[in-house]
C-alpha cells in the first residue's frame, strides 16, 4: 500500500487571512476537521483543526470574527513528500504527536493523511479503523 491510497486529495485551503468564522464554516460545509493555511506568498504554511478553533481561539475569549487562520495555526508545519512509505509517515506521526499531515508533491500539497486515515486502511477492525470508516451522523 502506498501512501497516495491512504491520504485524501479533496484539501481545503484558506489564506492567512481567513476570519476563524469562516474556517469553521468551511470545515462545517465540508464535513472536515482542519482546513491547510496558505501564506500572503502562497505557499501552505500551517494547518488548523477544529480543536485549534476552539482552544486557541474561543477560549481565549477573543472576537472569533476578528482573529484570523494566522492567530491560531501550528507554525511548524511537518509533511511528508507523496512518496513516502507508509511506516514514515506512521513514525513521524507517532514522534510529533501528530493526528494529520500534509503530503506534499514538489512544492505543493497534493493530500493529507490522517490518523483515521491510516487506522481505516491499516486496521479497519480496530477500535480506531472502525469509528474513522462510519458515516457521521
Amino acid at each position: 500500500m502506498k501512501l497516495h491510497d491512504v491520504m485524501t486529495t479533496e484539501l481545503e485551503i484558506c489564506p492567512v487571512t481567513t476570519p476563524l468564522t469562516a474556517a469553521a464554516a468551511t470545515m462545517r460545509d465540508c464535513d472536515i476537521g482542519d482546513v491547510l493555511v496558505r501564506d500572503e506568498q502562497g505557499s501552505v504554511c500551517g494547518i488548523v483543526t477544529d480543536r485549534d478553533l476552539v482552544v486557541r481561539g474561543l477560549a481565549g475569549q477573543a472576537d472569533p470574527t476578528s482573529m484570523t487562520l494566522g492567530d491560531v495555526c501550528a507554525k511548524q508545519l511537518h509533511t511528508v513528500d507523496v512518496d513516502a512509505g507508509i511506516d514514515d509517515v506512521v513514525k513521524l506521526m507517532e514522534d510529533k504527536a501528530l493526528r494529520r499531515v500534509p503530503v506534499m508533491g514538489g512544492d505543493d500539497v497534493v493530500g493529507i493523511v490522517s490518523l483515521g486515515d491510516l487506522a481505516e486502511a491499516l486496521d479497519r477492525e480496530s477500535a480506531l479503523g472502525q469509528i474513522s470508516a462510519a458515516r457521521p451522523d
